[in-house]
């Protein structure tokens, strides 16, 4: 990191990890301008994911159906938030997204072996987008890393323009999320709701929305269920024993996807269940430790951030 102002920064970072993902990436940011309200931001990198999961579409595919995709991508973008007020924010980028698919690695099937274009969407089109976004929100969260108190509530908008065929598409994005204290925080009800949904056009397989991970639903592994729509609720029951640095919390997640927004049904939700220890500083989470269950067994989930 280089500083060119008092806080405006570039960055240089490189990435790897032992299922062999890359990503190299320059960005940059200027926060906190006119008065506070304006952040700046641009990067622009490249990435290798050596293991997309893909079990195909729907909440009915079978955990034996995983299969891995590769996918380079190159990217650049930029962005601004607008802050009109202290609790609402505006939020508007630009960029050019290029993907590059190759036979998927590790010890399972690629993708192609599998699937096709038809069960697979747009699998082998090498696609490239302009990415258009905006974003309206509402945050009055004491910090997006950790909060005890307060809410955040979130409508975006992301258009993929597809240079020269006109096989464009956009997905809407709702999330809601509310902390209700109790007992002087000594207890906390957290709440989270959230809808995504592609419409127009088709969205190439990876980039179908979709739930499983420790996140979302975390008892299932990382984009286990795809599809054009899903929905997600989450509930958190967390005791605050000690304010300044340790969470305890039972929780659980439903969620469901469907090829159409009006099939989303409450037969085909998948739920999990499960106890988990967060430990925190008073504005961020340092370490979360989950251990959920779910129709496929347990999963330990080992994350830095807050599920939300």
């Amino acid at each position: 990191r280089t500083y060119t102002g008092y806080e405006s920064h570039v960055d240089v970072r490189a990435l790897y990890s032992i299922a062999n993902f890359k990503q190299i990436e320059v960005s940059t940011a200027s926060p906190r301008l006119y008065g506070g309200k304006l952040d700046l931001t641009a990067r622009a990198g490249w990435r290798d994911a050596t293991q997309v999961p893909f079990h195909g579409l729907g909440a009915s595919t079978s955990v034996d159906d995983r299969t891995n995709g590769r996918i380079n991508e190159s990217y650049v973008e930029g962005a601004a938030l607008y802050r009109p007020t202290k609790r609402t924010f505006l939020r508007g980028g630009a960029g050019f997204e290029d993907f590059r698919e190759k036979r998927g690695q590790g010890n399972v099937p690629s993708v192609e072996d599998r699937f096709d274009a038809t069960t697979a969407p747009r699998l082998g089109e090498d696609p490239r987008f302009v990415h258009l976004q905006a974003q309206v929100g509402i945050d009055w969260l004491d910090s997006p890393l950790y909060s005890r108190r307060g809410g955040f509530y979130r409508w975006g908008y992301h258009q993929y323009v597809t240079p020269g065929d006109g096989q464009d598409f956009a997905t809407f994005r709702t999330d809601l999320v509310q902390h209700l204290p109790i007992l002087r925080e000594t207890w906390v009800l957290s709440l989270r709701g959230r809808t995504e949904s592609v419409v127009g056009g088709q969205a190439p397989y990876f980039l179908t929305p979709w739930l499983g991970d420790g996140n979302t639903l975390r008892a299932y592994s990382t984009a286990r269920f795809r599809d054009r729509h899903t929905a997600l609720v989450s509930g958190e029951w967390r005791w605050v024993p000690n304010r300044l640095g340790l969470d305890l919390a039972l929780f659980m997640d439903a969620g469901t996807v469907a090829n159409e927004f009006q099939s989303l049904s409450l037969r085909d939700v998948k739920t999990d269940y499960g106890i988990g220890v967060r430990f925190h500083t008073p504005r961020s989470t340092v370490l979360r430790l989950d251990l959920a269950r779910g129709s496929e067994g347990l999963r330990f989930v080992f994350a830095t951030s807050a599920p939300f």
